[in-house]
């Protein structure tokens, strides 16, 4: 096997469109900066996971409550696998109590010792009012204590790429041997986000009322009216301000991650402010629809020669308003593939340059199965590839 790269008809006219587009754009010089005041941040573009910001997005920070987002994720992924369900109750002990109830000074969802809590009504409780107690009771009842479900925490982070995060919890209380990054934190957003639908709409939930206490959703982007629908803020002394944010504007969804501001009214700002510069400065153009064949790929040895390769969903190529460098597209894949070919198998992916820097990857996966050919097809092929080797 052999790495290739190639420009089939619809990648030329992919580049071609790309040209005619960036003609029609209007040339404001150089691409537009953002400086914000906050001392970790990242701005990213949710469908191609484009980064149009970063400032020491790889440096290690205090997460504070936005460490719930990731006991979230691994609460959503169990239920999506059917190990776990809405319906199931867990136990408020005597240690989620104390260090996470009313008690504690830290935020809380103010549960009774001792009763036994809906996982639904736990999941609002951290996300909506960042119950310290609703974090420790679910993290409890699966693992038996905070550190052994840190360790599952862990394990499940770096299967959806954070390569940069360590959890010691399920809250964000200060530790430290705790650690993320501001882009293992985007990361995680957009894994919730697009994994979770239904249940990711409790982020934008603006209230939760339990044990007769309501308390309004903590995320202060809900109520700026800038289209935001979650995620989570964190403070601890150590951590200072931080959010993890995403809003929509008409098609375009951003991923904001800020952390280390001084006041939760900066921090605020700042996150604003950094998502109105994103839909400000850049824009979304759908290059393929849902279901629409992006390139070819060549099979050794099936009963056909190649195979069709398509997105998970609509390509979207996010484009700088105020650039003027090229935009280039190419497919590149392992090749060519050997049969029997699987439907629905990642095989390479659709690459987008701005001038030299590569802005975007979309995977690519094969639209059908192809089955081993006849012997004649597999010996005609390995011909086929002999007379290319010489050539």
């Amino acid at each position: 096997m052999k790495s290739i790269t190639f420009q089939v008809r619809r990648i030329r006219l992919l580049a071609l469109f790309l040209g005619s587009l960036l003609a029609l754009t209007p040339q404001l010089g150089s691409a537009q900066t953002f400086d914000t005041q906050a001392p970790f941040a990242i701005l990213m573009d949710y469908d191609s996971g484009t980064v149009l910001l970063d400032k020491n997005a790889d440096e290690p920070m205090a997460p504070a409550s936005m460490a719930k987002l990731m006991t979230v994720e691994y609460i959503f992924h169990e239920i999506k696998e059917g190990r776990l369900s809405l319906d199931d109750e867990f136990v408020i002990s005597e240690h989620a109590w104390r260090k996470g109830g009313a008690s504690s000074g830290g935020s809380t969802m103010f549960a009774k010792l001792g009763s036994r809590v809906r996982l639904e009504d736990l999941l609002r409780g951290i996300i909506i009012q960042s119950g310290n107690d609703a974090a420790m009771a679910v993290a409890e009842g699966i693992a038996g204590s905070e550190i052994a479900f840190s360790d599952l925490l862990n394990k499940r982070a770096l299967e959806i790429g954070m390569k940069n995060s360590t959890f010691r919890d399920a809250t964000g209380l200060p530790d430290p041997d705790m650690r993320v990054t501001a882009r293992d934190l985007a990361i995680l957003a957009r894994q919730i986000i697009s994994e979770y639908p239904e249940l990711y709409k409790i982020f934008a939930e603006p209230e939760f009322t339990w044990n007769n206490i309501t308390q309004r959703n903590r995320n202060p982007l809900l109520r700026e009216g800038i289209g935001a629908d979650g995620l989570k803020t964190g403070h601890t002394q150590e951590s200072g301000y931080g959010l993890v944010g995403s809003a929509v504007a008409n098609t375009q969804r951003l991923i904001v991650v800020v952390n280390g501001l001084k006041t939760s009214r900066e921090r605020a700002s700042e996150a604003r402010k950094l998502l109105e510069w994103g839909f400000r400065s850049f824009r979304q153009v759908t290059a393929f629809q849902t279901g629409e064949t992006v390139a070819e790929a060549s099979v050794f040895g099936g009963v056909k020669g190649h195979v069709e390769l398509k997105a998970k969903g609509p390509v979207r190529i996010l484009v700088a308003r105020a650039s003027d460098e090229p935009l280039k597209a190419r497919v590149v894949y392992q090749g060519p593939l050997e049969a029997p070919v699987q439907a629905d198998m990642r095989v390479g992916s659709l690459k987008v340059w701005q001038g030299d820097r590569l802005i975007q990857e979309t995977p690519l996966y094969t639209a059908e199965a192809v089955g081993r050919g006849t012997l004649h097809q597999r010996a005609f092929d390995a011909l086929g590839e002999l007379l290319l080797g010489w050539l």
